[in-house]
């Protein structure tokens, strides 16, 4: 089972990856080019980064949280 930092840090890969391929297809689309087979492989994309997401939540409410710490002279509002 993968760990919850690799999960956080596949998603931002393939965020920036996505953003990348949205980038191309602008370009073809400039240059009259088909991008049907582009647009399919950014919406598998981004339907696998929604399935990370979901389990990047998951696993997020099952790992028991941290106290949080109050530091010293900080406000009180």
């Amino acid at each position: 089972m993968p760990t919850l930092e690799f999960i956080r840090s596949e998603i931002e890969r393939m965020r920036s990856q996505i953003g990348r391929q949205r980038k191309e297809i602008l370009q073809l689309q400039r240059a009259s080019i088909g991008t049907a087979s582009a647009e399919a492989l950014l919406a598998r994309m981004q339907a696998k980064v929604d399935q990370l997401v979901a389990q990047r939540d998951e696993m997020k409410s099952t790992v028991p949280r941290e106290k949080k710490t109050r530091v010293l002279g900080g406000r009180k509002w």
